[in-house]
């Protein structure tokens, strides 16, 4: 696994290798939206015409969020996950998922806004940022492997690592993700005391379900492998823009800090 940091990024908990280069952040982000745009595509849920001419998928927010990015020894990425980061005096309006359907249904308009206008007072009674968790791509050798997984459970050790974090995400039902997602700790918008219900998309063209997380409570059967992660992410590398550095004097550095992060990999725990 590695990081791309955005602009301006607090980098205080981190204590891996940082390389600021805006040649190599964006090559990255390139690749990462190339992986995207590929798997979106394959499962029909874009269409190749919302597409760059070079197969990206792209998104304003990909350029303002933090990457967790699952790549191989050789340098080919193979997942991605989206972390937004808010500061919890964001409101409700500035968030990317009040544009999601449930947020202009006639039944669950109300119910979604006020429940997400709760999280956002409670991540601020707590002092945590408020996040926003998308664009989730796995390459089909990835998926249900024990590498997927732990990608998804570093979401927890991220947010944990930042402060904490309530955090929110829309996940499809295809290929399992929302199941997924709930095995992992992450449970439905609630309001009146009934969960708000799963809602077909058209842009996607699939049923979908809106989760929330707080990232103290994954669920408990991976809480020591959330721990150990935390230990893990913090010394990830990181790429971020910015000014030129040694990165871009040495085009091997790259691949010679995914090979030897590939060996501390084998040490993360596994779990069934």
């Amino acid at each position: 696994m590695i990081l791309l940091a955005p602009a301006g990024a607090r980098l205080e908990p981190f204590s891996g290798p940082l390389i600021c280069s805006d040649r190599v952040y964006f090559e990255l982000i390139a690749e990462m939206q190339r992986l995207r745009g590929m798997i979106y595509a394959a499962d029909g849920a874009i269409q190749p015409s919302q597409l760059t001419f070079s197969g990206r998928h792209v998104s304003q927010a990909d350029y303002e969020s933090w990457h967790l990015l699952t790549v191989r020894w050789d340098g080919e990425i193979l997942g991605c996950i989206r972390f937004l980061r808010h500061p919890n005096t964001v409101h409700y309006h500035q968030l990317r998922v009040s544009d999601a359907p449930p947020a202009h249904s006639g039944d669950w308009a109300n119910g979604f806004v006020s429940s997400i206008s709760s999280e956002l007072e409670a991540a601020r009674r707590f002092n945590f940022s408020y996040v926003e968790i998308g664009g989730w791509a796995l390459a089909p050798e990835l998926r249900g492997t024990t590498e997927a997984l732990h990608a998804v459970l570093s979401t927890y050790a991220l947010a944990q690592l930042q402060g904490g974090a309530l955090g929110i995400t829309t996940a499809t039902e295809r290929n399992g993700s929302a199941s997924i997602l709930r095995r992992l700790g992450g449970r439905s918008l609630e309001w009146d005391g009934a969960a708000l219900p799963p809602y077909f998309d058209d842009q996607y063209r699939c049923e979908m379900e809106v989760l929330r997380f707080d990232s103290r409570k994954p669920n408990a059967r991976f809480s020591s492998t959330v721990d150990f992660l935390r230990s893990h992410v913090a010394t990830l590398p990181i790429f971020c823009p910015g000014e030129r550095s040694v990165a871009e004097k040495a085009p091997g550095l790259f691949s010679n800090l995914l090979q030897g992060f590939a060996q501390q990999t084998a040490a993360v725990p596994a779990f069934s």
